[in-house]
């Protein structure tokens, strides 16, 4: 006990709210693997109150008003119990006793000492520098949400949650009861921290975005996307009363930025999904490869669509997940190779799809066929050059009969696909492409001719 509660001290003393925060963590550090078994093991429940209000309201190394050293008192007295509950589960789980551990009755506990911290800061008892205590809480109650889950749906028989990619996309099929309800505990926390009159260099406001970033975790496991955007709109709504958001922790802007991100990208706003990306991989910490790869599994298919640009193979190469991933699609979009493609979508989409990322690389195949109809272009060669002009530049042929372009993509879409491919579907994609501006001109059906740009504007961004 002592080591836990002289962390607290020490804390409270210098006030330092990560220290005090670190007291209250249901996981032992590295260095003192046993310091949970000795809080624990120290005290019983008859005489943890007692012990608790010695060392917190009779110690004579810190000096708390009544009030904070109950609620004080209140929070550790809860996290004893958790701590108990959560040895005696990880007891058992470690001695393969799995069906004896019992992560709800942990979550329970822990859920506990969240309301008595939550307590403590709605009387305002407890200093505003304290606040990482409520990001130690809501991340440890998720966690162990997750966990209560998952056992209670191995015992019921239902299917666990689709393992998604770290927090990211992923749908969950059966029971979530503990999760939805450390959704509303956490929503508390946000409540508790947006609401906040006090000055600002001494407000909750510098805890909004690490508690948004928990629910934007939470929403995305329970594939309840469009909660998500109540956050942003109460976030928007609190902006003028908020503090700048350059001076929020580094990591919290990155992790909102990328959720904020994949929220807009999966409503199909594109260009703010970008916007949020790439300014979430500017900030990441070079190091931080994981979060870089998270974060441009969404952005490369933003940039495919807002500007038709590809990651290069050097950036590429720095995540091998990543390219192993994309380097067939972006081969295939080069080439103009329509067949290959669809290939390699079909061999993608379990993993596309599970990042929700399939329809927006299907919409690719716009640049596939941009890329192999320039290279019809550029085979038919130059307008002949009349005798006597002035101007002898060569001038690429402008008037290409839709029945090129027609041959070229039954070729490209392979012999199955490609061998029922009528004209009229060839000139409706073409239509597409120019409605779109992958392609500048238009139609001639009288002539059975597609009439292009001169002065290498046919093909916009490609120089040709």
């Amino acid at each position: 006990m002592e080591v836990v509660l002289g962390l607290f001290k020490r804390g409270m003393i210098e006030q330092n709210g990560h220290m005090v925060a670190d007291a209250l963590t249901p996981i032992a550090p590295p260095r003192d693997t046993g310091r949970l078994y000795a809080f624990y093991r120290a005290s019983s429940a008859f005489s943890i109150q007692a012990d608790l209000r010695h060392e917190i309201v009779y110690s004579s190394d810190i000096h708390l008003n009544k009030a904070e050293s109950n609620a004080w008192i209140d929070v550790f007295v809860a996290y004893w119990k958790a701590v108990g509950a959560l040895l005696a589960t990880e007891e058992a789980t470690n001695q393969g006793k799995a069906q004896d551990a019992e992560w709800g009755k942990a979550y329970e506990q822990w859920k506990e000492m969240v309301n008595a911290l939550i307590r403590g800061y709605t009387t305002n008892v407890f200093p505003p520098w304290t606040l990482p205590c409520l990001y130690t809480a809501g991340k440890y109650l998720r966690n162990l949400a997750i966990k209560a889950d998952e056992q209670t749906r191995k015992s019921t028989g239902n299917v666990t949650y689709n393992e998604g990619f770290q927090d990211d996309v992923v749908s969950s099929i059966g029971k979530n009861d503990s999760l939805q309800d450390a959704a509303r505990q956490i929503n508390r926390i946000f409540s508790l921290c947006i609401s906040d009159r006090a000055p600002l260099e001494e407000s909750r406001k510098w805890g909004v975005y690490y508690i948004s970033n928990l629910l934007f975790k939470i929403y995305f496991k329970l594939n309840s996307i469009s909660l998500c955007k109540n956050i942003l709109r109460s976030l928007q709504v609190s902006q003028s009363d908020m503090p700048p958001f350059e001076g929020f922790p580094k990591s919290h802007q990155v992790t909102f930025r990328y959720y904020a991100g994949v929220i807009h990208f999966l409503d199909e706003d594109y260009k703010t999904a970008e916007d949020y990306l790439t300014k979430a991989l500017t900030a990441c910490h070079r190091t931080a490869h994981k979060n870089q790869e998270l974060i441009l599994t969404y952005l490369i298919p933003c940039r495919l669509l807002t500007a038709s640009q590809l990651p290069t193979p050097t950036v590429l190469a720095q995540f091998p997940h990543l390219e192993a991933l994309f380097t067939p699609l972006i081969t295939a979009m080069k080439q103009g190779n329509l067949a290959a493609f669809d290939a390699a979508l079909v061999a993608g989409e379990p993993a596309f799809i599970k990042r929700r990322i399939y329809l927006t690389l299907e919409r690719g195949r716009d640049m596939v066929l941009r890329n192999l109809l320039r290279k019809v272009f550029i085979a038919g060669g130059f307008e002949p050059v009349k005798e006597g002009a002035a101007d002898a530049s060569r001038v690429r042929r402008t008037r290409i009969p839709v029945k090129e372009f027609w041959a070229a993509v039954r070729l490209s879409s392979g012999p199955v696909a490609g061998e029922h491919l009528e004209v009229d579907e060839v000139e409706c994609m073409l239509a597409n492409l120019i409605y779109k501006g992958f392609i500048k001109g238009y139609i001639s059906r009288e002539f059975g001719k597609v009439v292009l740009s001169k002065n290498n504007q046919a093909f916009p961004g490609t120089g040709v």
